[in-house]
């Protein structure tokens, strides 16, 4: 099957919560989110419509990015949040280089194997790299260290281990794997790892 591969559009916000949803309910969302079903399932629609504005088509601080079966229906998506050098994140170290942090990534299992997820990997990145106020040099994730289909998924799409993690709350000796790829026409400070 063809999935069509775009940007999400501001008023998209019920197929954004949809889909979000579902990816809660996954058997790995345990491992995969920071979220649960049932703190999402009660947030309004408020919230709803301003998480999926800030990274819709047009945004200048993210970019959310979803496969669309041919009968419309969402089957995955991605999230980018762009990460501005020396300003503070959520997760990590204080970048040194402008970045992108890539978050939400679930494909519906029957879409599963046939390198959607790659796609929506590559078409984040892309448009990452194609930012030129400012001029993205890494896109990062961090990765449960037993979600072994992440892992692979991510190995699959060119993401290595950049060395760095963060402890998982409530998991002692556990932790989240952070994983990145370069820019291919940069790199921060002369070093760094070849683009995908």
């Amino acid at each position: 099957m063809t999935y069509l591969i775009r940007p999400v559009r501001a008023g998209e916000w019920r197929e954004a919560r949809a889909l979000r949803l579902d990816a809660l309910r996954d058997p790995a969302a345990p491992l995969a989110f920071l979220d649960t079903y049932e703190a999402a399932a009660a947030r309004p629609e408020a919230y709803w419509r301003e998480r999926t504005e800030s990274t819709a088509e047009g945004s200048g601080t993210g970019r959310q990015v979803v496969a669309v079966a041919p009968d419309g229906r969402w089957v995955g998506s991605v999230t980018a949040l762009l990460e501005p050098r020396g300003r503070e994140v959520l997760f990590g170290a204080v970048p040194e280089v402008d970045q992108v942090h890539l978050v939400g990534v679930y494909l519906r299992p029957g879409a599963r194997g046939g390198g959607v997820a790659e796609k929506l990997l590559g078409a984040a990145v892309d448009w990452a790299w194609s930012l030129r106020d400012p001029v993205v040099r890494r896109a990062r994730l961090y990765v449960h260290e037993r979600n072994g289909r992440a892992v692979a998924l991510y190995r699959k799409a060119a993401f290595l281990p950049s060395g760095r993690t963060l402890p998982v709350e409530g998991e002692p000796g556990v932790v989240e794997r952070e994983y990145e790829v370069w820019r291919p026409d940069g790199c921060a400070g002369g070093e760094g790892q070849p683009g995908r």
